[in-house]
């Protein structure tokens, strides 16, 4: 979860980030390297490089990039808390709910964080059903190792799989495009340049597949200019490429995000990516770069498409609030409270208030699971 705070930090070219943590000199030199990384591309690439590609970089370059170079991102000392390290309500309602579709292989996780919800959902399940973490982050498989001992880590997507496959925050960060229709009525991909001092803006028009996506068609005359918005080309990619791996067995996508309507709807003419730096966000995409988690809003209307033309069936898709509530959420109340004391309730409390009020989690984060049946 990315809490998004009072202390909301805009962006422009005058603007100062006063009253951000300061990061520290080593944090520094290391973003200066990454910045150096992504200009050499730059110039290699003649002088502009897609957003897709910057975000690429500036989370997954091998040792420099965000979630590849082992500084702490989760928790207080962090940049953003997700649900698994608030408690364990979503774990144990997601372990209810994954019982008919586990098959001899389990649950694949992807990504994983901190290793909190694989260790919540196995101590829900017996322990002879093997549960492996798709991690590229060395730090990060050390962390999961400790938090849940016995689990095991590949490094790419399995040629088959048998069971859950689970990704729980995942693809708000995989990297999107940025489209823009400017105050002429053109529509383009935005891309990103060095000015001299700084990463900014730019027009990159050298894609403009891109910008002429059908999935905007229905949308963009209805925008006001300017409008700026985000396409999801590798996450449709990947839902793509986890379905024809996955032979029988179900597929659970939980992160933030709207149906293509409201995604696009005209007030959303700022789009949804953002910065978050020590539990600040911004609007800024380029500032420290290495430090900062950069994430964008899911468009579940590209997912379930994708799906549909799979032949996969949608099981459920909606807000997280309403899926706890139909997955059991009562009686696992019920029993979380049986193991702890009078603080550990009131704990569980907030917790639940936090997971199901629409001004928290209940409400922006949406859940979708996808079945599919093996081949006969």
């Amino acid at each position: 979860m990315r809490i998004n705070r009072p202390d909301f930090l805009t962006h422009s070219r005058e603007g100062r980030k006063a009253h951000l943590p300061e990061p520290s000199a080593a944090a520094q030199a290391h973003s200066a390297r990454l910045l150096e990384k992504i200009r050499q591309e730059m110039e290699a690439a003649g002088g502009i490089l897609s957003f897709r590609r910057y975000m690429e970089l500036a989370l997954y370059a091998p040792g420099l990039g965000y979630y590849m170079a082992g500084q702490t991102r989760l928790g207080a000392d962090g940049d953003f808390i997700t649900a698994p390290e608030m408690g364990r309500v979503l774990a144990t309602v997601l372990a209810r709910t994954l019982q008919c579709d586990l098959g001899p292989d389990g649950i694949l996780e992807f990504g994983g964080g901190s290793g909190a919800l694989a260790a919540q959902i196995r101590a829900q399940l017996s322990t002879t059903i093997p549960y492996t973490l798709l991690e590229p982050s060395p730090d990060l498989q050390q962390r999961q190792q400790a938090a849940a001992p016995g689990v095991h880590h590949v490094q790419q997507l399995p040629e088959q799989w048998r069971g859950v496959m689970l990704a729980n925050e995942v693809l708000d960060a995989m990297p999107v495009d940025i489209i823009e229709l400017d105050r002429d009525g053109c529509l383009h991909e935005c891309g990103v340049r060095w000015n001299g001092t700084s990463l900014e803006w730019a027009v990159l028009s050298n894609n403009p597949e891109v910008a002429s996506s059908k999935a905007l068609l229905p949308y963009y005359g209805q925008w006001c200019q300017p409008y700026r918005t985000e396409t999801h080309r590798v996450a449709e990619a990947w839902l793509r490429a986890v379905i024809e791996r996955l032979q029988a067995g179900s597929i659970v996508l939980i992160d933030y995000g709207q149906e293509a309507a409201e995604y696009y709807h005209p007030q959303r003419q700022t789009g949804s990516l953002r910065a978050y730096y020590r539990h600040h966000w911004l609007d800024d995409p380029f500032y420290l770069p290495g430090l900062c988690d950069l994430t964008a809003h899911v468009n579940f209307s590209g997912l379930m498409q994708v799906a549909v033309e799979k032949g996969l069936e949608i099981v459920f898709y909606g807000n997280l609030a309403r899926f706890l509530v139909e997955h059991g959420l009562a009686e696992v109340y019920a029993q979380l409270c049986a193991e702890t004391d009078v603080e550990g309730v009131l704990a569980l409390n907030n917790e639940i208030k936090r997971l199901t009020l629409p001004q928290e989690m209940g409400e922006s984060f949406k859940v979708l699971i996808l079945r599919k049946k093996e081949a006969i």
